[in-house]
């Protein structure tokens, strides 16, 4: 058994971030979790629970809530969980306390606009001496925090340390994987974000089933083929982290991106899709940098360039249905 990390930081205090603070106290640890909104500190500490992300949600009495980076200063293991667009700024916010030898787990998904760049290149760029981590897989948030059964992929290139953060987390009901494969890991958790706006536009036009079972198994191929060609391993992709993820995310309302496209199918506008939204969903921001990375690595993603299209205000949603479907006919390769 691996030895274990002793003091548990979590960086962001979304759905998600408060959920893996809940997983950590679930695997026996003290857990310090920070919020940028003094109104969720207050609702953690007065009440044990997110009153604005992750509401009806009792939390273990062993996470401490704080707005202030400088009280993760002593924890070994940090666990990044800002949305991708300001994860960039929240590890530049945290470097003046980070240790020397801590070890940070990126557990957002999704590809910075602007840079193209995973979130594991945007910690080398901010915090070069950190030991990186990649936490993904199919995981709602509430369904975890409840302590529901969630298994993950916990990707790192250093053997020891990633066996040390899976022992650190597991718990009864969590149950991390380990990896090797940090870029397979971030391409599937973002484009996955992508490809469930994709279906949950064919969802709100009301395309059926069909379309929805050929969206993910064609979705699958556009993941796999970005993520090799970045890098990444193939038998990553068949894993949870990208499979996995891919079908959860494209196959509930519960997905915030899913809803989103959703919302695009019943012929809303983004801004209205998006509006009353307090968690962000992820793959309206990942969506023109995976076309951006598509163009760099020389593949074909036509999922992932309708969705942007529609999300750009270039085509409408009808048009875009209409290109893909008259696409010339293809021998099916992953």
């Amino acid at each position: 058994m691996s030895e274990r990390f002793k003091r548990v930081g979590v960086i962001g205090a979304g759905a998600w971030g408060t959920a893996l603070a809940q997983v950590a106290t679930f695997a026996g640890h003290k857990v310090t979790l920070q919020a940028r909104e003094p109104e969720v500190v207050q609702s953690i500490r007065a009440d044990q629970q997110n009153a604005i992300y992750l509401k009806d949600v009792e939390l273990s009495p062993d996470i401490r809530a704080t707005g202030d980076l400088a009280e993760l200063a002593d924890c070994d293991l940090i666990l990044a969980v800002p949305p991708a667009q300001h994860m960039r700024a929240a590890l530049t916010a945290f470097a003046p306390f980070a240790r020397d030898d801590v070890a940070i787990v990126l557990c957002s998904k999704g590809i910075e606009r602007g840079t193209d760049a995973l979130m594991n290149e945007i910690l080398r760029d901010v915090l070069p001496h950190a030991r990186g981590a990649v936490l993904a897989g199919p995981s709602f948030a509430a369904e975890v925090a409840r302590g529901l059964p969630a298994a993950v992929t916990v990707a790192c290139d250093d053997a020891p340390l990633c066996a040390r953060i899976a022992a650190s987390l597991a718990g009864p009901t969590f149950r991390p994987y380990k990896s090797n494969d940090m870029i397979g890991a971030e391409a599937g958790g973002a484009l996955k974000n992508v490809l469930a706006i994709a279906c949950g536009i064919s969802e709100g036009k009301g395309l059926g089933r069909n379309a929805h079972a050929a969206l993910i198994t064609r979705g699958f191929a556009e993941m796999s083929r970005l993520a090799v060609a970045m890098g990444g391993q193939f038998e990553t992709m068949v894993g949870l982290c990208g499979l996995g993820d891919l079908v959860l995310t494209c196959s509930s309302s519960q997905s915030r991106n899913m809803s989103v496209g959703m919302a695009l199918g019943q012929g809303m506008t983004l801004e209205e899709a998006l509006a009353g939204k307090v968690s962000v969903a992820e793959g309206v921001q990942s969506a023109p940098a995976a076309v951006d990375l598509g163009r760099k690595f020389d593949v074909e993603l036509p999922l992932c360039q309708a969705v942007n299209s529609v999300l750009q205000g270039e085509m409408d949603v009808r048009t875009a249905i209409d290109a893909l479907l008259s696409r010339p006919l293809k021998v099916e390769r992953a």
